[in-house]
């Protein structure tokens, strides 16, 4: 049976508990979505996670799976979806002054997928303007405020996905991950963050940002929530060219233990004096963890991971620049007032300059230089070798270890504002998770405890990084390693 309290506030459930107790008759599908919105009108002032709710949508909906006229494996759950998943309802606009007003005429393939399995969609999540961040400050309305301390970011760029999971402002979000920016931001408010296979998940209906690197992914409060969702947003799509056609099997199946489990610790990736040294005791707990449940603590070495940042962010902002081309005031985007002497040029620089932030600015512009005449060379096409290189790391030493451990960040949130102005530092928080992205590989952050700042409980994450396609198997670890660690407990306040 469901507990008693839980069942008072739906959103305290995890998905899928909450998923079991609509099946069950314990808790209605009204009742659960009635609970989310009321947080979130009692919340997301402070915490500026929601972009928009789609509220008698949700209801209705949550109506008609009570009525048994909408079933199905994911019937009833409430959750959040990221602001670059067009959907048919409401708007999509990146977060971005440049897409205010947007609405899409369809909806993204995996948020389809899991609307088509009985999930309800309460509403969509503020981020960094066109996943370009790593903190959600640069959101057009906005930072987004951490809620386990709102002076400090929840990560970026799917902050508002994280930020509304871990206030329990809905059951889990879908966020998208080019760098890292599902992992991370779940390993800053003590969340399971998954990074699926590059190709696993269907990219139509996701507004690109880098199309090489891009990959949607579930943000839950268990491993066992991850899997659900996977397991419903996976498979081929043919609208999409990068999709895989790979077969999905039953992602969701993961209670079963790996004996002989074999983890791998790359010494690059643990430094002295390069965390926050509750950061390393929490990897250190992770490893003795896994070594109580049998695992064999493997040395592996991934010798050009120093690379990756660089790599990432030339290759990422030429892709961003290619991509962001078509917003020009004229085919798509804001459009400036304009007279009728202006040349056609000036009226897309202007539209152009009002309609994306600094930080989008930045990263056309690095892309733009890196791809031109004279540049590409010694710029990207060395960028490209480089990610070649990292993904023939991963692949020797996965030829002695089943799946990588590492930190997720250096440490735990900090202050909105504090690396606002030194984008290189900003981009450091990265460090961890990029390379996952270059070499199109799996990775799941997962909560690993708190850590005390000011008097407020940080919390703190690990990484799993696993072999291409190997989800099912990286998520089997991934839930020993979940009941080895200790507690993240939910930030105060939000019941």
């Amino acid at each position: 049976m469901t507990d008693a309290a839980a069942t008072d506030s739906p959103m305290r459930l995890t998905l899928t508990a909450l998923r079991d107790a609509i099946t069950a008759g314990e808790v209605s599908a009204e009742s659960a979505v009635a609970d989310c919105l009321s947080r979130i009108d009692r919340h997301d002032g402070t915490l500026n996670a929601y972009s928009e709710t789609f509220t008698e949508d949700a209801i209705a909906k949550a109506q008609a799976v009570d009525r048994r006229e909408v079933t199905g494996p994911l019937a009833g759950v409430v959750l959040s979806v990221k602001d670059l998943f067009c959907t048919a309802q409401g708007h999509t606009t990146c977060s971005s002054k440049m897409l205010a007003g947007y609405r899409s005429p369809f909806t993204a393939t995996c948020v389809a997928r899991l609307e088509a399995a009985g999930a309800i969609v309460v509403g969509k999540t503020h981020m960094d303007e066109f996943a370009m961040g790593s903190s959600c400050e640069t959101c057009a309305s906005g930072p987004v405020r951490n809620p386990y301390d709102t002076t400090r970011v929840p990560g970026g760029s799917s902050g508002g996905a994280a930020a509304s999971v871990a206030a329990r402002l809905c059951s889990a979000g879908l966020g998208t991950d080019t760098g890292g920016s599902i992992r991370q931001p779940a390993a800053l408010t003590g969340l399971v963050g998954l990074k699926p296979t590059y190709g696993r998940v269907s990219r139509w209906g996701m507004v690109a940002f880098a199309s090489s690197l891009d990959q949607a992914g579930p943000m839950t409060r268990s491993v066992d929530d991850a899997a659900l969702l996977l397991a419903h947003m996976a498979g081929h799509d043919p609208r999409d060219s990068t999709s895989a056609d790979q077969p999905t099997g039953d992602l969701a199946d993961i209670a079963e233990p790996i004996a002989g489990l074999r983890v791998g610790i790359a010494t690059e990736y643990h430094r002295d004096g390069a965390n926050d040294p509750a950061q390393d005791a929490a990897l250190n707990t992770a490893m003795a963890g896994l070594k109580a449940q049998g695992a064999e603590i493997v040395d592996v070495s991934l010798p050009h991971t120093d690379y990756g940042i660089a790599a990432y962010y030339i290759i990422a902002p030429a892709e961003a620049s290619s991509n962001l081309a078509r917003y020009d005031g004229m085919h798509f985007g804001h459009r400036a007032d304009s007279q009728p002497s202006d040349a056609l040029i000036d009226v897309v620089k202007r539209s152009r300059s009002q309609g994306f932030g600094d930080e989008v600015k930045r990263r056309i512009m690095l892309g733009t230089y890196a791809l031109s005449s004279g540049y590409y060379d010694a710029y990207y096409n060395r960028a490209l070798s480089i990610r070649r290189l990292i993904k023939q790391d991963f692949d020797a030493a996965f030829e002695s270890c089943d799946v990588v451990l590492t930190p997720t960040t250096t440490g735990p949130a900090f202050r909105i504002g504090e690396k606002a102005d030194d984008p290189l530092t900003m981009y450091l928080n990265d460090a961890y998770t990029v390379n996952a992205n270059l070499a199109g590989l799996p990775g799941v952050s997962l909560p690993a405890g708190t850590t005390d700042v000011d008097g407020k409980p940080l919390p703190l994450g690990v990484q799993l990084i696993g072999r291409a396609f190997g989800e099912r198997d990286l998520l089997r670890a991934a839930r020993m390693l979940e009941s080895a660690l200790p507690t993240t407990p939910a930030p105060a306040g939000y019941d």
